[in-house]
């Protein structure tokens, strides 16, 4: 896998990850009720937007390679 795909996969999960945690479970948070089912859910929350980011600039160069073979 190409470096610079990776490292734009972690700042765009990073970044959208951590916004959709706060919505989703801001009141458990606060309440500090984050118990190893919540936190799971966290972790696919923030895997989410990694993978359809890794997805899409996969597609996209490969696109980018057939249009240029």
């Amino acid at each position: 896998m190409r470096r610079d795909v990776v490292i734009r996969a972690l700042k765009t999960a990073v970044l959208v990850g951590l916004l959709l945690v706060a919505i989703n479970h801001w009141d458990a948070l606060l309440a500090g009720d984050v118990d190893s089912l919540r936190a799971a859910k966290m972790l696919l929350t923030v895997l989410v937007p990694y993978s359809v980011s890794t997805y899409s600039s996969v597609r996209a160069i490969q696109g980018g390679l057939a249009r240029a073979g």
